[in-house]
């Protein structure tokens, strides 16, 4: 059996998030998904990271997963500060358009988990014109309520026998990372989390102009967006992710300091 191989990291708030530049991961998943590797890959923003350090078991999720994007600014930015000088962003809706595009030409096919079948059904009209050559295995919409013992081990079934490389799941954060972590070792396939960017590519949701993302102000213009749902889970998290990155950047350059003085004497 081949030992886990492990990816560099840089800790934001004391959570590993891959420090591979995006081309990098992409190509880490695609040589997951040709040999049809059983991984999970979580796309990480200040939501997911507050998540995760106010919830233990959800952290042991986090920190199991095989690769852990920075899908928001914020965590790129602490990255950076922590010495993966050029770190890029690794956003959902790009590892997804990525995705498609290399899974054609390495002729890898891609399950769909979760969402509506509204949605689905959209994705795969645009997924046609943009992608014509995407094997699509298939496109399975999940109920809101878990699924029972015979139903879970049908879809496991439907799922490896399709030979899919890639499954994505859209369930939204923290349900798509406990799915995955639940079908690790079960399913025989790249699993990815990408809830918010199924409307978008559906074209229910717009993505934020790449200026504003640039800016880190993604957040924003989704809030505008979707106010009611957005408001509370803003107001939780933002302001204790602002305090608890500042209080890790000032204690590591601390120790920054300590580590100079100590050398010079």
């Amino acid at each position: 059996m081949v030992g886990r191989v492990f990816l560099p990291t840089k800790k934001v708030l004391d959570f590993p998030i891959t420090a591979l530049r995006f081309d990098d991961q992409i190509q880490t998943i695609l040589k997951w998904a040709s040999t049809r590797e059983s991984k999970t890959v979580c796309v990480a923003n200040v939501h997911m990271l507050m998540e995760a350090h106010s919830n233990p078991e959800f952290a042991s999720v986090l920190r199991n997963a095989d690769l852990v994007t920075p899908d928001g600014m914020p965590l790129v930015w602490m990255m950076r500060k922590m010495g993966a000088r050029y770190q890029d962003r690794v956003a959902g809706m790009d590892i997804f358009l990525a995705l498609c595009q290399l899974a054609q030409t390495q002729n890898l096919s891609v399950f769909f988990v979760g969402s509506q079948t509204e949605i689905l059904s959209r994705m795969r009209k645009r997924l046609e014109r943009e992608f014509p050559q995407l094997k699509i295995a298939a496109m399975e919409p999940l109920p809101f309520r878990p699924l029972t013992e015979t139903e879970d081990e049908a879809l496991i079934k439907k799922i490896n026998y399709s030979g899919a490389g890639v499954v994505l799941v859209s369930l939204g954060c923290p349900k798509q990372e406990n799915w995955m972590a639940q079908h690790k070792g079960k399913i025989q396939a790249v699993m990815l989390g990408l809830g918010g960017v199924f409307p978008v590519y559906a074209g229910i949701h717009k993505r934020a102009p790449r200026m504003i993302r640039d800016l880190g102000l993604e957040w924003l213009y989704r809030w505008i967006q979707e106010p009611r749902r957005l408001w509370g889970r803003y107001a939780t998290t933002i302001p204790p992710f602002m305090w608890l990155a500042t209080k890790q950047l000032l204690s590591s350059s601390r120790l920054a300091g300590v580590f100079q003085n100590s050398s010079g004497d």
